[in-house]
């Protein structure tokens, strides 16, 4: 068994709001593992870092061209690389992100074929199935903070024009749905919710549901038809239906913010088909995660074949952490870093349920875990970030 001796850190090619990178911290408790860093010229220059902040004069810290940042024993990179860069990758390479294994089939199939080992950050879960890489606090209070900053523009203060509390209909009551009870209370920022308790403002109100309620029509009319703001924070069993269909959406108020937490793609071509939790919206990003109803984008970014007819304007962003980048990257750095100690001591193939607390957690991240290649131990489908 070979142990990784080197890791490339790519830089994530995305849209120009995605500024996350790994902090110069991250990279130099890697490097005192004695491992060799590579780091692809011009990563983390969006947000103002320079190669000296990472290199901090470390012996084993290089500069490197992305493709070689691609062909190291491990890559890491907190999004997926996009579909033709997998290619980049060397066979027999551990390669570590966000690649959500259940809602993408297409890229399971890719990596197999490719013959890259990879360790999916999203599902790296304890011994009682709870993720330990994952920042779902991020992603209720940004996607809140979202939805109230867009209803501040309408209602001065947060003040409904019959000065009633604000009604917020959460969908979901897992990890991201607790949070966004929290969030939705305190209208997705602490500033915000102190500045209108000062001034005696009406608040908000949020009522959580599960799937005993999301699917009852009759009872969701009742609701919807009194929600400010939705929040889809679901975890489905099944991605190929939508717990909203579009014709529901009509219910909502026509000023009515809907909150996409759960940012499940579109994807129509794998078998069963993946659609996304609310029908007919669309999938933003952190160039733009704000789409009013009338937005000419959103022809664009919904397939035909799904139904939008009835809209509301929508926050939902691939990647809700990136909203604040640094928070978001210190956050998963201090997650991170007994899993490398782990990696770098084990390897992938040394990696079992046989192991201390960290490597089974790493374990079943694992491709070969999720695809049942070494042990009968059941597939986990777990929240998205």
């Amino acid at each position: 068994m070979s142990l990784p001796k080197s890791i490339g850190f790519p830089r994530m090619m995305q849209e120009p709001g995605e500024k996350r990178v790994f902090l110069p911290e991250f990279i130099q408790f890697i490097a005192g593992l004695g491992i060799k860093v590579y780091i692809e010229e011009g990563y983390g220059s969006r947000s103002g870092y320079t190669f000296e902040d990472y290199k901090r004069a470390a012996p084993n810290v290089y500069m490197c061209g992305r493709a070689e940042a691609f062909q190291k024993n491990v890559v890491l990179i907190l999004r997926s690389p996009k579909p033709d860069e997998f290619q980049l990758v060397r066979r027999g390479s551990i390669l570590i992100s966000m690649l959500h294994y259940p809602t993408r089939p297409k890229r399971i199939a890719r990596l197999k074929e490719l013959g890259i080992r990879s360790i999916s950050l999203d599902s790296i879960a304890n011994d009682n199935n709870l993720r330990m890489v994952e920042n779902m606090k991020a992603v209720a209070w940004n996607g809140l903070e979202a939805a109230f900053d867009w209803l501040e523009k309408e209602w001065t203060g947060l003040v409904r024009p019959d000065k009633q509390p604000i009604n917020v209909l959460i969908l979901g009551t897992g990890m991201v749905g607790k949070h966004a009870i929290e969030a939705a209370t305190k209208l997705g920022n602490v500033e915000r919710n102190n500045e209108h308790i000062a001034s005696n403002g009406p608040g908000a109100v949020a009522v959580s549901i599960g799937r005993n309620i999301a699917s009852n029509a009759s009872t969701m009319k009742d609701l919807m038809e009194q929600a400010d703001i939705l929040v889809d924070a679901t975890q489905r069993r099944d991605a190929s239906k939508p717990v909203v269909p579009n014709k529901w959406t009509a219910w909502l108020p026509k000023h009515a913010v809907v909150v996409d937490l759960a940012v499940d793609p579109y994807t129509l071509d794998a078998d069963p088909p993946v659609v996304r939790g609310l029908e007919g919206i669309p999938q933003g990003s952190l160039d733009q995660y704000v789409f009013p109803a009338d937005d000419p984008k959103w022809d664009s970014l919904v397939p035909d074949s799904i139904p939008s007819k009835h809209r509301r304007t929508t926050v939902t962003c691939y990647s809700w952490p990136g909203v604040h980048p640094e928070a978001c990257m210190t956050h998963y750095a201090q997650q991170l870093e007994p899993f490398m100690e782990v990696l770098f001591e084990k390897g992938y193939d040394g990696l079992s349920l046989d192991g201390t607390y960290f490597e089974r957690a790493l374990y079943r991240a694992t491709l070969k875990a999720w695809m049942n290649e070494d042990e009968a131990e059941p597939r986990i489908v777990r929240e998205t970030d």
